[in-house]
Formats: structure tokens, C-alpha cells, sequence
């Protein structure tokens, strides 16, 4: 019977976070750092509570101005170079990915990145056929804000809005994906340490798959 297969994007798909990389390009040129100063006493107060608030914050002023259309664009350029980088991909990962497409498995890639920009790194790929679930952002009367962080315990809400409450096989690389490892029947750590390996396993109550990708 088919079965119903999760991957993360970043650090399992990826070799680093997609979407911080292209934030880090919004905030490449002395305009946008010059827009965050009056942010930063905001920044230094809540990232001492809540790195998500401060994540949120930064979002927010990297993609003050832009709108929905213009977003996609930037988003689909980014993607597009991207995959024309060497070493931003584990190869291991789409093999195994495709694998699991081959056998007639429903593949769900599962993400904290931005929806735009993981779908478009995706079809960059030639990953036709593969289901995303993914962090969303809305526009904004001053740009495009964050609606949905789709990570930790929000990637399962985030399923089961989405439709799915079962899954038999997960691939996750962080403690961010432990809610979406300990509902499946088969958890996959990708290139975790020996300490977080121990953590998982520790909080699953269960060993775990071990896998080195490159």
C-alpha cells in the first residue's frame, strides 16, 4: 500500500535554511540595515523571550514595501539561482525522495521556509508530483507580514489543517521536527549528531534512523 512520507526541507533537502539565505540578500544593501536600526532596541528586548518574535520582526522590515507579486518574483530569482549553486543540495536526499515516489509513496515536504520560495525551489528541481506544506506570509498595508511559522509543534496542526493526520516515515534533522518524528512509525534523523540523535531518542522514547547525507 502507498504510504504517506515527510521530509523537511532545510538541513535535509538543503544543505542550509533556505529562507534566511534569501533574507540575508534583503538585508545585503545599506537601505534595508538602515531601516532596521529603529527596530534593533525592539530586537534586543524580545530576543531575549522569544527568538520567533524577533524572527517575525525581522521579516517584517526585510520585506517592508514589497508586495505579493513583487515577492514572487524575488522569491522564483532567488530559487533560481540558488539551485545553480554546487554543494546547496543533498543529493542523497532527492535520490531517496525519488525513490520513494518510484515505490508509489505520497511524498509531503514539510517546511519551516516560505511557501513561495520552497515551491519554487522545488519545481527548480524537477520534484514534480511532491505535496507542501509550508510557513505562509499575507501582504500587508506596509508589505508582505508572516502568517504562519511553520515549525516545532505547528508542522502537525499545520498537517492535519492540511488534511493529514497519519504519516508512517519522517526525515527531520532538528529538534524542530520532533513532533512531526515521534507521530511517525518510522523517524529518520539526517546528519544529527551523536548528542542530538541521544536528545531525540531520549524524548521519542525509542531509537531512531540514522542517516549521513550528501
Amino acid at each position: 500500500m502507498p504510504r504517506t512520507v515527510l521530509f523537511d526541507l532545510d538541513g535535509v533537502i538543503t544543505v542550509g535554511d533556505s529562507f534566511a539565505g534569501f533574507m540575508r540578500e534583503r538585508y545585503a544593501g545599506l537601505g534595508r540595515k538602515l531601516l532596521l536600526l529603529p527596530a534593533l532596541p525592539w530586537l534586543a528586548l524580545v530576543r531575549l523571550f522569544s527568538w520567533r518574535l524577533a524572527v517575525r520582526t525581522l521579516v517584517h522590515v526585510g520585506l517592508l514595501g514589497v508586495s505579493e507579486r513583487r515577492y514572487g518574483e524575488l522569491a522564483q530569482d532567488f530559487a533560481s539561482r540558488l539551485v545553480r549553486r554546487p554543494r546547496q543540495f543533498q543529493r542523497d536526499a532527492l535520490l531517496v525522495l525519488r525513490r520513494h515516489q518510484a515505490q508509489g509513496d505520497r511524498v509531503i515536504v514539510v517546511t519551516g521556509s516560505e511557501h513561495t520560495l520552497a515551491q519554487s525551489l522545488l519545481s527548480q528541481l524537477g520534484l514534480v508530483g511532491v505535496e507542501l506544506v509550508a510557513s505562509r506570509l499575507k501582504p500587508g498595508a506596509l508589505g508582505m507580514r508572516l502568517a504562519h511559522h511553520n515549525v516545532g509543534a505547528g508542522k502537525v496542526l499545520a498537517l492535519a489543517a492540511y488534511g493529514v493526520s497519519a504519516w508512517q516515515r519522517a526525515y527531520g534533522d532538528s529538534l524542530h521536527d520532533l513532533q512531526m518524528l515521534k507521530a511517525a512509525a518510522e523517524p529518520v534523523l539526517v546528519n544529527g549528531t551523536p548528542k542530538l540523535c541521544k536528545r531525540i531518542e531520549q524524548a521519542l522514547g525509542r531509537p531512531v534512523e540514522r542517516v549521513a547525507w550528501f
